[in-house]
C-alpha cells in the first residue's frame, strides 16, 4: 500500500512504524506537518491509499479524511479523548492503559475504532512508557488495522469494545502542582506524569524550575525542600516522608536571557551550579550495592563470568564529565576476574552520543563540543583495545549518532526487538562525527552500506540491522533478563574463551597493519575541528535550533498528544 505518514514530529513511535511497515513492503512518504494546508498538500502530492498519523498534534481537515481513510494513533484506551492521555493515566494511578487506532472525523479522537491494545501501566515516567509499552502496543494495533484495511473491511468489526475512557481536558500545571511537603511517592507520580514534557513546576534551591528524571531515595531525610546532597549530576531533595533525586531541571528564574543555561533542560547541578554551596557530595561507586532505592545511574554488577555495566542517562545523552565517570567504571569492570563485559546502556535509550544540551549551555560551545567528543573517543578506544575480555553491547533502547558507534566498539552487539537505530550525524548541521566510526561501521557492514547509512539519514529497524550485520542478534523483550547468560555461556568456557581472545587479538593486529587505529581518529577529528571551530556555523546553528526551538516544539507536541 501507499501510506502517507502525517506527524507533528517524526518521533520514536513514528520511526518505529516507518521501519516496520517498510519491512512489510509498504511504500511510505513521511510528512512533518503543522497545519491543515500542509496536510492537504502532502496528500495531494503523494496520493496515498491510506493516511496514518502516528503522532499528530493538529486535527486532519475534512478535505483530507473525506477523500482518503485517515487512521490516528491515540495513546489512550477506547473512549479516551484529549491531548493528555498518558498524563492523566499516570497522575491518577491507572493500573491499565492502552493505545487506540481510530479513524479521523470532525470530533477529535472520536472516530470509529479500527484496533486497540492494552498493557499494564508500570511505575515509570510518561516518556519511558511512551517509548516502550505505548510504542509496542501501537505497532500491534497498527498492523491489525492495516490488515483489516487490506482485506477491505471497515468498522464496526463485530467485536464488543469496552469504552472505559472519557474526554479529558489538557493536563495543566495546576492539575499536578504539589509542594515538597507532599509524600515522596505522590510527588514522584506527579513528576513522572510531566516527564519529558512539560516538566513539573517547583521551587528548587530557591528558584523556580521544571523537574525531570526523578528517583526515590529510601534513607535520606530532611525538611521538605531541603537539598540533602548531590551525586554525579543529580540533587537529592527532602519531601514530607522521604526524599527524591532530581537528575535534570529546566530553569528561567534567576538567569538573564544571555545566560546560556536559560530555558535548557540540563543536569540539575549544572543548571543550579551557583546555588549549591554547602550541599554535600554523596559519592556512590558503580560497584556499590545499596540496600534500598537511591541514585546510581552508572552501576556495575556481576553474574558468573559476566560483568554488566549499566549507564542509564536521560535521553541517552553522554556529557563530558559523565563519560569520564563511565570510562573509570569500565576500567574497573576490566580489572575484575570476569571473562565478558556486557555494556547495557539504559532501558529507554542505549545512547545518543554527545550531550547537545550541555554543549549549548556551555560558555564556549565549540570548546565543550571538542571536550565531549574527545571523551567519547577515549571510551570507544578503551573498548576497542580491550584484549583480555570479550565485550558485548546489549541495546535495550533506541540509539542514535555516536551512541550507535559506541555499541559497535564491542565484539558482539545484541539489540532488543523493536528498538530504532539512527547511525548518522549529518542531520546536525553536517556534523562529520567521530568515535572511530570510519573504522567501526565499515568493519561491520562494509563501505557501501556504511556510506548509505550515514548519508541517507534514515532510521534503521532491528530486522534490517541484523540482515546487514550491524547487530549480531535480536532478542524479544521478554527474553532479555536471562538471554545474555545463555548466549555467552558457551564462549565463557575456558578453552573457547582463550581461543576467542586469540582470534580477537589477531584481527586487531591485522586491522592495525592495514591502518593504525589512531589515524581514523585523527582524520575524523580534523573534520570535527572544522565543524566546531571553522567558518561554517551550520553545526552550531542546527544544535541551537534543536535544543532551544525544536526541543521546545517537540515538548509542546508531546504534552498535547502524550
Amino acid at each position: 500500500m501507499r501510506i502517507l505518514f502525517l506527524s507533528t514530529k517524526h518521533n520514536g513511535l513514528s520511526q518505529r512504524a516507518q521501519v516496520e511497515l517498510e519491512e512489510l513492503g509498504h511504500h511510505l512518504d513521511i510528512a512533518e506537518v503543522a497545519s491543515g494546508a500542509q496536510m492537504e498538500a502532502a496528500a495531494q502530492r503523494f496520493r496515498p491509499d491510506l493516511i496514518l498519523a502516528p503522532m499528530l498534534k493538529s486535527a486532519i481537515p475534512a478535505s483530507v479524511w473525506q477523500r482518503c481513510t485517515c487512521l490516528i494513533v491515540h495513546p489512550g484506551i477506547p473512549g479516551d479523548r484529549g491531548p493528555s492521555a498518558l498524563d492523566w493515566a499516570l497522575l491518577e494511578g491507572a493500573l491499565q492503559w492502552g493505545v487506540t487506532v481510530l479513524e479521523a472525523r470532525d470530533e477529535m479522537d472520536g472516530g470509529p475504532v479500527w484496533a486497540h491494545r492494552e498493557f499494564p501501566l508500570r511505575a515509570a515516567s510518561k516518556s519511558a512508557i511512551y517509548r516502550r509499552e505505548t510504542t509496542d502496543a501501537a505497532m500491534a494495533a497498527i498492523r491489525e488495522a492495516l490488515e483489516r484495511c487490506q482485506r477491505g473491511q471497515r468498522p464496526p468489526f463485530g467485536e464488543r469494545i469496552e469504552t472505559r475512557g472519557r474526554e479529558r481536558p489538557p493536563c495543566r500545571q495546576s492539575d499536578r502542582q504539589l509542594g515538597w511537603d507532599a509524600p515522596a511517592e505522590q510527588l514522584l507520580r506527579h513528576i513522572r506524569s510531566a516527564d519529558s514534557a512539560p516538566g513539573l513546576q517547583a521551587t528548587l534551591a530557591g528558584v523556580k524550575v521544571r523537574l525531570f528524571g526523578a528517583q526515590l531515595e529510601a534513607k535520606l531525610r530532611g525538611k521538605p525542600g531541603q537539598l540533602l546532597g548531590r551525586r554525579d549530576d543529580a540533587l537529592c531533595v527532602a519531601c514530607a516522608d522521604g526524599a527524591l533525586w532530581i537528575s535534570h531541571v529546566r530553569r528561567r528564574h534567576g538567569l538573564s536571557l544571555d545566560d546560556p543555561r536559560y530555558d535548557v533542560k540540563l543536569p540539575a547541578t549544572m543548571a543550579l551550579s551557583e546555588r549549591l554551596d554547602g550541599v554535600p557530595e554523596l559519592r556512590l561507586a558503580p560497584e556499590a550495592r545499596p540496600s534500598a532505592s537511591t541514585w546510581q545511574p552508572i552501576r556495575y554488577r556481576e553474574r558468573g563470568h559476566n560483568g554488566y555495566l549499566h549507564f542509564d542517562m536521560l535521553n541517552g545523552a553522554l556529557g563530558t564529565e559523565l563519560l569520564e565517570r563511565l570510562l573509570a567504571a569500565y576500567r574497573h569492570a576490566r580489572s575484575r576476574p570476569t571473562r565478558s563485559v556486557v555494556l547495557c546502556g539504559g532501558e529507554d535509550f542505549w545512547s545518543n552520543g554527545i550531550d547537545l544540551n550541555a554543549i549549548e549551555a556551555a560558555h564556549d560551545p565549540a570548546d565543550e563540543s571538542w571536550r565531549n567528543i574527545l571523551a567519547m573517543n577515549a571510551l570507544v578506544r578503551e573498548i576497542v583495545l580491550t584484549h583480555d575480555k570479550r565485550t558485548v553491547a546489549l541495546l535495550r533502547g533506541n540509539a542514535g549518532a555516536g551512541g550507535v558507534i559506541l555499541a559497535l566498539a564491542a565484539d558482539l552487539v545484541y539489540a532488543r526487538e523493536g528498538i530504532v537505530l539512527n547511525p548518522h550525524y549529518k542531520g546536525m548541521g553536517g556534523l562529520y562525527g567521530s568515535e572511530y566510526w570510519t573504522y567501526l561501521l565499515p568493519r561491520r557492514v562494509g563501505e557501501t552500506a556504511a556510506r548509505l547509512l550515514t548519508e541517507s539519514l534514515q532510521p534503521l529497524g532491528t530486522a534490517r540491522a541484523r540482515r546487514i550485520g550491524l547487530v549480531d542478534g535480536v532478542l524479544p523483550a521478554s527474553e532479555l533478563p536471562g538471554a545474555m547468560e545463555a548466549i555467552l555461556a558457551p564462549g565463557n568456557e575456558a578453552r573457547h574463551w582463550r581461543d576467542e581472545l586469540a582470534r580477537k587479538a589477531a584481527r586487531r593486529e591485522d586491522d592495525e597493519r592495514r591502518k593504525p587505529l589512531e589515524r581514523y581518529a585523527e582524520e575524523e577529528l580534523a573534520e570535527m575541528r572544522r565543524n566546531f571551530f571553522g567558518a561554517d556555523p551550520a553545526y552550531h546553528l542546527a544544535r541551537r535550533a534543536f535544543v532551544r526551538k525544536q526541543e521546545m516544539a517537540t515538548d509542546a507536541a508531546a504534552a498535547e498528544r502524550a
